[in-house]
């Protein structure tokens, strides 16, 4: 039996959810999807410039999981800039 979920603190709600390359029609792209923890790990790191552990901390996670969170969040965003593709961000 798996490990139950922790919830984990997500203190940004952003108002746009929708990125995508100019010129292009949303319905010709196909869509990466970035979840809340996922901009909120990025936002913490990157924006609020702290170190991993502070931001753990505040999403009430490990070092490791908020390290695996982070990863997956750059790679997903590297295969829209790189790929072309739409960035949509789910509330999950």
């Amino acid at each position: 039996m798996p490990r139950p979920r922790l919830c984990r603190r997500i203190r940004f709600n952003p108002h746009i959810t929708y990125f995508k390359p100019r010129g292009v029609p949303l319905r010709l792209l196909e869509v990466v999807e970035l979840t809340s923890e996922e901009i909120e790990a990025m936002r913490l790191k990157n924006i609020r410039d702290l170190d991993q552990n502070e931001c753990a901390k505040l999403m009430n996670t490990s070092q490791s999981t908020f390290q695996r969170i982070l990863s997956s969040a750059y790679k997903k965003i590297t295969q829209a800039l790189i790929g072309g593709k739409a960035i949509m961000i789910v509330r999950r």
